[in-house]
């Protein structure tokens, strides 16, 4: 059973929809002992990082979350949800993450700023073609450069270690990310079509 976490951020319809696609038994659920008896678990999110820290943390589930990662349990955070397993965000502010991922979540808007790119819109919206790492479970159905979809203003940074796939946007945007059996995807496989379907398949099979 897949665990998908609720607390009140995350638009769980179009993902519990995929899943029960591809034939998953799934559960959304802010239940932390229905949390702990999953064999997967799913951390989306939408919307602002402090907002989202702060409501997984007052529902206790913020330790259930590092928990289920650090017992090896395969865990997988989708946008806000992958950027909640970092250690920190800079969006509005300086905001403790879950530390599942060594790095910081960063303004596209500034580092495109930084690096002098011109005339590309924040947020990142729409589908972009993903590079990634070669023998990577996550990606075991996908070939080179097929697209998924992006909507965020926010990214991963300084997260070299555990970067798995990357978009360019006038800079390179971390698409997925992984600690061991704690993955991480900037985009969204549930509404990235075939692609994102494929994705999570493989995530069902780990």
């Amino acid at each position: 059973m897949i665990a998908i976490i609720d607390y009140g951020v995350g638009n769980l319809f179009s993902l519990t929809a995929s899943l029960k696609y591809l034939g998953a038994e799934t559960k959304v659920t802010g239940d932390p002992a229905e949390i702990e008896s999953a064999d997967r678990v799913i951390l989306p999110g939408v919307g602002a990082f402090e907002d989202a820290a702060g409501k997984l943390q007052s529902a206790g589930l913020a330790d259930v979350v590092k928990s289920q990662g650090k017992a090896g349990k395969p865990l997988l955070g989708i946008c806000l949800g992958m950027q909640l397993l970092f250690e920190e965000s800079f969006e509005y502010g300086r905001h403790e993450g879950l530390g599942l991922i060594k790095g910081t979540i960063a303004s596209i808007e500034e580092d495109l700023a930084a690096a002098g790119v011109e005339g590309l819109k924040v947020p990142h919206i729409g589908w972009n073609s993903l590079a990634f790492s070669e023998g990577e479970p996550l990606f075991k159905y996908l070939k080179q450069g097929e697209y998924v979809y992006y909507v965020h203003s926010f990214y991963g940074k300084d997260c070299e270690e555990s970067t798995i796939a990357s978009s360019q946007y006038g800079i390179k945007i971390t698409g997925a990310v992984r600690n061991g059996n704690v993955y991480g995807t900037q985009f969204h496989p549930e509404k990235s079509g075939e692609t994102g379907l494929n994705i999570l398949r493989a995530f069902m099979e780990l």
